[in-house]
């Protein structure tokens, strides 16, 4: 055989995987189009006027490189959050900044705690610098704090993932918890706190900034309820230094000049999102009733998403998924232990919701073999 550049051995050894395997591959598989888009947590009601014009004057712009400062994002984010221009960084969604702290804070070989069956992207870019997953099990169908706590503390790890609210059960905790959990960890650990879906859910479960605090990031993003999912671009917020040590690492090209654009245009239309954040409220509600009149238990949600217990077990789960998928609706469901009798159903426009509503008896009668 021929020679070949050597690979590190880290990535020689890591699978040809990818965390999630997106609609469009799976509609290129099938040949045929999703009817019904409602599985990626993306937010059909898509992004406010204000931004889709924003974007449209800025289109002839786009033979420049972006601000690789980011800098108008940054200080319209510092203002509406109440902090530093030095507390904010931005970056190429949550999932990019993900792959910075992870970069930061764990060396090969080294633990990171994170709940089982959580984002499984956290876990793709931990086993892509070599660090040593340990997972701690949900506990009636939230994260365990208490649990995430004595693995960190019993592992010594640098890093911990918790999101709040929670994907793939869209569970929460009030901030009061949140805060409980992150004054009982080590001052040597890092918490990165996920608030991916902060925007949906209740107000309660929010718990205040502090800048003050070296061992938390906090990261939001404009992906879900600012409907800019295709755009890619997330903020992380802590303490100045911690910052600034992201600064040193992140890709200062990495966010477009149209992302930054759009997002600027997201933040200032904030009755718009508060529209969206109604519109998602109701969406729940009608997946909620659609679940139970089908013999189905909807998990109360405080996200765009409501996961739903089929009543079963993983394989009958992934019966109805599979179904629904064959029928052009697209969904997810959660793959770990216990959480694996789920699917899971993004909130999305009424006509998709009413194509889910009709499919779903056929579905379920298949499934159970009727």
């Amino acid at each position: 055989m021929p020679k070949t550049p050597r690979l590190t051995p880290l990535v020689a050894s890591l699978p040809t995987t990818v965390p999630f395997v997106g609609p469009e591959a799976q509609e290129r598989a099938s040949g045929r189009k999703f009817r019904a888009r409602i599985g990626a947590n993306e937010s059909s009601f898509g992004p406010s006027p204000a931004v889709i014009a924003a974007m449209n004057a800025a289109a002839p712009g786009m033979w420049m490189y972006c601000d690789p400062d980011n800098y108008d994002l940054k200080a319209a984010l510092a203002a509406f959050l109440r902090v530093n221009i030095g507390n904010v960084v931005v970056g190429e969604g949550i999932d990019g900044l993900l792959n910075l702290v992870v970069r930061m804070y764990v060396a090969p070989g080294e633990t990171v705690v994170t709940s089982l069956g959580a984002y499984p992207t956290f876990n793709f870019h931990v086993a892509g610098f070599g660090g040593r997953l340990v997972t701690v099990p949900f506990e009636n169908d939230r994260e365990n704090l208490d649990g995430l706590l004595a693995a960190v503390k019993r592992e010594n790890a640098p890093l911990v993932y918790l999101s709040n609210p929670d994907n793939p059960m869209g569970t929460w905790w009030e901030a009061s918890e949140i805060v409980r959990f992150i004054e009982a960890l080590p001052e040597t650990t890092m918490l990165i706190l996920d608030e991916a879906y902060g925007e949906t859910g209740p107000a309660s479960a929010q718990p205040a900034l502090d800048v003050a605090r070296p061992n938390v990031i906090t990261m939001r993003t404009f992906s879900k309820a600012y409907g800019l999912a295709g755009i890619r671009c997330g903020y992380a917020i802590g303490e100045a230094k911690v910052i600034g040590e992201v600064e040193k690492v992140r890709n200062h090209y990495g966010v477009s000049r149209m992302a930054q654009i759009a997002g600027l245009a997201a933040l200032a239309d904030q009755a718009y999102l508060k529209e969206v954040v109604a519109k998602v409220a109701a969406g729940r509600e009608r997946i909620a009733r659609i679940a139970r009149e089908n013999g189905l238990s909807p998990i109360r949600s405080a996200t765009n998403f409501v996961t739903i217990d089929c009543g079963g077990d993983g394989a009958f789960a992934l019966k109805i998924m599979q179904g629904l998928l064959s029928r052009d609706v697209f969904v997810r469901k959660p793959m770990a232990p216990k959480l694996d009798r789920c699917i899971r159903v993004s909130v999305g426009l009424d006509h998709e919701l009413t194509i889910f509503e009709e499919e779903l008896p056929g579905v379920l009668a298949a499934a159970r073999g009727n």
